[in-house]
Formats: C-alpha cells, sequence, structure tokens
C-alpha cells in the first residue's frame, strides 16, 4: 500500500472527541469535553503535521560478498523523508542467516538514527534475505505509509577458511619459480653441495676457501625453487548429515566447501598454482592459477555449488584431467564407487594423489516418509561396510586416506608424499 493515509489513531481521536464535544453541547455537561480535549488535541496536532512530500525507500546491504560467519548491516535508504518521524521495519527470516534484533522487527524514531538490522550469514552459499514491510509514520501519528514491500538482497556467502599451514614440500614441483625445493639444482637459495668448477659455472659460486684448500676450483650448488600445480577435486553428488551454520554440526559438503577454501588459500599463499574441479550435475571447473585474485574466483565458485548427482552414463566416464607432476587432493565423503574408480586410475598413472576423507563422523542417512527407518539404518551400515573396502583398496594402491579434522590434517602426509616422491620409481612402459 502507497500512498500516506490517515492513521485509525488518528480517525478515532476524530471521531471520539466529536462526538464527546456534541454530547457535551447537548446535554450541557463540561465535564464531557474536558475528557475528550487530549484527543481533540492530538487529533489537532495530527493534522497540523499532515505530509506532502512522498518518500522514497531503498534497502542495501555494506557487503554483499562475506565469509561464513561475518557480519554485516541492512540498511534502510530514505529520501524525502522530511515528514517520517518513525520507522518500522518487519524482515522474514532465512535460512542459515542470523539477524539481530533476531526476530526482524525493529522500529524507531528518526532522530535517533537509522532503522538498520544486523546480519549474518551461517552457512557458504548464496543467500537471500526474506522479504521485508517498511511502514513510515507523521509526527503524533496522524498518517501512515505503507506497509511496502522489499525484495531480500541476495549475499553470497564463501567458505570459511581456517587457519591451515604446512611445512610440507610439494611432491612433484615443475613449475619455473616457487616456494619448494626441487630435486635438481639451480639457481636457489637452499644449500645443495660443493663440486669441482665446470665450465658454465658463474664465478660468484666459487667457494674460495675449498679451492684454496685443494689447489683446485670449486663451486657451491644449491636447489632451485619451483611452484606445483594443485587440482582439487571437489565430490558435490550429495551432501551427507546435518548442518547447523557454521557454529553447529557440519555435514559432508560442509566439511568438503571449508577444507577446499583452506587448502586452496594455503598453496595459493605459497605461490602454487590452483585448480578446480567440481564433481556434480553443473561441473564447475577453474583452470590454474595463482595469487589473490584467483583465491577470491576459486571461493566465489564454491560458493556457488549444489549437491546434484549425475547421470549413469556421465558416472561411468567420469575423469579426472590431470598433467604430470600435478598434486591432486580429492575431497569426497567416498560413497560413490565411480569418484573411487577414477581416483585409483590417478594413482596408477603414478600422480600424487591424496583423498580427505569428509564423512561426518554421525552422519545418518535420510529417511523418505513412508519408509522403514531399522531398513534405512540396516542399508547405512552396509553402505558403509562397501565404503570402508573402498578405502582399504586405495590405501593398499598408495593413496593417503585422512579424515578432514582441520588445521594440521595433511602435514604428516604431505610430508611423506614428498618423501615418496624422491625415492627411484621402477615404471612399465
Amino acid at each position: 500500500m502507497t500512498g500516506w493515509r490517515a492513521t485509525a489513531a488518528l480517525s478515532r481521536a476524530l471521531v471520539v472527541g466529536g462526538v464527546g464535544i456534541g454530547f457535551a453541547v447537548l446535554a450541557g455537561e463540561p465535564v464531557l469535553v474536558v475528557l475528550t480535549a487530549p484527543l481533540i488535541l492530538c487529533a489537532a496536532l495530527g493534522l497540523a503535521h499532515r505530509p506532502v512530500g512522498t518518500p522514497r525507500l531503498a534497502t542495501r546491504l555494506d557487503h554483499y560478498s562475506l565469509h561464513e560467519g561475518q557480519g554485516t548491516t541492512s540498511r534502510l535508504v530514505l529520501q524525502d523523508a522530511d515528514d517520517v518521524e518513525h520507522v518500522t521495519r518487519v524482515a522474514a527470516g532465512a535460512p542459515y542467516v542470523a539477524m539481530h534484533p533476531s526476530n526482524g522487527r525493529l522500529g524507531r524514531m528518526t532522530r535517533f538514527g537509522a532503522a538498520d538490522v544486523e546480519v549474518s550469514p551461517r552457512r557458504w552459499g548464496r543467500r537471500v534475505l526474506g522479504e521485508e514491510l517498511i511502514g513510515l509514520c507523521t509526527a503524533w501519528a496522524g498518517y501512515r505509509w505503507g506497509p511496502v514491500p522489499m525484495v531480500g538482497h541476495e549475499m553470497r556467502v564463501l567458505p570459511s577458511t581456517a587457519p591451515f599451514d604446512s611445512r610440507a614440500e610439494a611432491p612433484q614441483p615443475a613449475g619455473l619459480v616457487g616456494a619448494h625445493r626441487s630435486r635438481r639444482e639451480g639457481t636457489g637459495t637452499e644449500f645443495a653441495g660443493i663440486r669441482p668448477f665446470q665450465p658454465g659455472d658463474r664465478l660468484r659460486r666459487i667457494n674460495w676457501r675449498v679451492s684454496v684448500r685443494t689447489d683446485r676450483l670449486h663451486v657451491t650448488t644449491s636447489r632451485a625453487e619451483q611452484d606445483t600445480g594443485v587440482l582439487l577435486v571437489v565430490d558435490a553428488l550429495a551432501d551427507h548429515g546435518r548442518s547447523e551454520g557454521v557454529d553447529g554440526a557440519a555435514s559432508s559438503l560442509d566439511l568438503t566447501m571449508r577444507a577446499a577454501a583452506a587448502i586452496a588459500e594455503h598453496h595459493l599463499r605459497r605461490g602454487d598454482r590452483v585448480a578446480l574441479r567440481v564433481i556434480g550435475r553443473e561441473g564447475e571447473q577453474l583452470g590454474y592459477g595463482a595469487g589473490h585474485r584467483r583465491l577470491r574466483v576459486l571461493l566465489g565458485t564454491l560458493a556457488g555449488v549444489r549437491p546434484n548427482e549425475l547421470w549413469d552414463g556421465e558416472l561411468n566416464r567420469l575423469r579426472f584431467r590431470a598433467s604430470a607432476g600435478t598434486e591432486v587432493i580429492v575431497l569426497s565423503p567416498m560413497l560413490s564407487e565411480a569418484v573411487a574408480t577414477a581416483t585409483a586410475t590417478l594413482v596408477r598413472r603414478g600422480l600424487p594423489t591424496l583423498v580427505v576423507d569428509t564423512l561426518p563422523a554421525d552422519a545418518a542417512p535420510g529417511v523418505a516418509e513412508g519408509a522403514d527407518p531399522k531398513l534405512a539404518e540396516l542399508a547405512w551400515r552396509m553402505r558403509k561396510v562397501e565404503r570402508e573396502q573402498v578405502l582399504a583398496r586405495l590405501g593398499a594402491l598408495g593413496c593417503p586416506v585422512v579424515p578432514w579434522r582441520g588445521p594440521g590434517t595433511l602435514d604428516d602426509v604431505l610430508h611423506r608424499l614428498s618423501r615418496r616422491a624422491q625415492l627411484p620409481q621402477v615404471r612399465v612402459r
């Protein structure tokens, strides 16, 4: 409803005051004038502040892209609102969005500040705030505007990045520059050894102390510093478990997204090149890239992921395209045989592959309406037994499987992969 309208209070004051004055005159009772005088005064003041302008309303968010758990403010923008004295906002709730006030209802006098609502998304994804109703009122509650419906804004909520760090070197660094020590010598800063001088060696590399002692020129060698390519494979075929937001229980997709965000931030901060492959109906993909901008793009892609099953034909053709030297990290609850098969293929190719198990310990099957809960529980237990066999077979192939437990989860595993990469390997051609 738009346009200024008289409030029920003004109409009531005019009617009751007029009737009271009429009875006082007809009945000759001055006491009725005393009783109705306050109503007449309020009605007169309300009429005196009759609005003449047409206000314009709009809402905006201070931030449209946040990490889960962060907060922002939904601000009400009023224009041409000199006649407005009181503002009322009623915002509908949205899933995984906390508000202050918690019920979304706020009333405030304009002279005491703007009627702003604080919002905080509690889970990653694209969150749409609920529809709002906004009402305006003039002085002495004489006239009202609205309530006017306002469409809620959409927020892009990025997965939270846990403070993940690892001192482990990349198993097979192949880039030109970076922070990882290479297995070959080069122009790095880390000491590798001392050897006799050869044609082409730089003079500044000559170790004069050893050369004087041995009466022969020797040079100091160092390790090359290279970057590595990291392929993050995110399993978005289904979401298992219950999600309660950033402060509560986490589902399998929650653990997957937060782990992928933390690992990507860690590698990009070290100068590595990171790519993303999402297994799902939409199948989002990002090529290799580095830098802070790549991190923002990757987190935005993760925020738009939705759990979707693939068709049977697509599952049978599932392949992880990774070039030689790429470090592959598969983040999955490992409940799909196709994902396990594609992971085993990478291991057989000799690529350093790591599986991050993101199935929550308390995950339970969803029981459809009318289904037998005992039968569903039995099927879930059988599925978990099959899953344990799949994980055991991956471990036998040399693919580490580690459950995600936050910071420090992958440190020991990456150390072992780095040491394994330095051992001589025999490959059958």
